[in-house]
């Protein structure tokens, strides 16, 4: 009984941490568009930069999907 209660709740706290995940994302491209939207000409600097910044979130959000399962 109380295992499944524990695994109950490493569920919510993944969907805590998904949650999180998407906001980061929103905040990295939010902060791209605006980058962008103020030079143009920046784009080919700020992409890669927002690129990564998508990957490393997202590996986060993946992260914490490992923890849920193992821990």
């Amino acid at each position: 009984m109380e295992g499944n209660i524990q695994g109950n709740i490493n569920l919510v706290g993944y969907g805590l941490s998904a949650i999180g995940g998407a906001i980061g994302v929103g905040l990295v491209f939010a902060a791209y568009i605006n980058g962008v939207a103020r030079q143009p000409e920046a784009q080919r600097v700020l992409q890669p930069i927002a690129f990564l910044g998508l990957a490393l979130t997202e590996a986060l959000a993946i992260l914490g999907l490992v923890f849920a399962f193992v821990l």
